[in-house]
């Protein structure tokens, strides 16, 4: 069983939980946490977290992330893997972002 880990930290004004199977200290320079090997849903289930599926996106190309120590909120050590979240960082809110019709958008 590999170690799984669960990363809170702050990024532009929003609080991102996600999870990971790698964190040590950075080798780019000190003050920073290098977190690899992003964890994501697999499950090709109907149901598709819309949030799950923007932070696979963001972070698809990502081979390392290299995380400020002060953006940090928490690393945890987790037995099994949870949804990946983004916050509001004033009221704690889970942020979704949903598809809107553009009205710029030719139809």
């Amino acid at each position: 069983m590999t170690t799984l880990y669960k990363i809170s930290f702050h990024n532009q004004g929003k609080v991102y939980e996600i999870f990971c199977r790698r964190v040590a200290g950075s080798d780019l320079a000190y003050g920073f946490v290098e977190v690899s090997d992003l964890v994501f849903e697999t499950d090709d289930s109907v149901v598709i977290d819309p949030t799950e599926e923007q932070l696979r996106a963001e972070f698809e190309d990502v081979e390392v992330l290299h995380l400020p120590m002060h953006s940090i909120i928490r690393v945890e050590q987790v037995k099994k893997r949870g949804v990946a979240v983004i916050r509001d960082s004033k009221s704690g809110e889970k942020v979704t972002q949903l598809p809107v019709d553009n009205p710029r958008r030719k139809r």
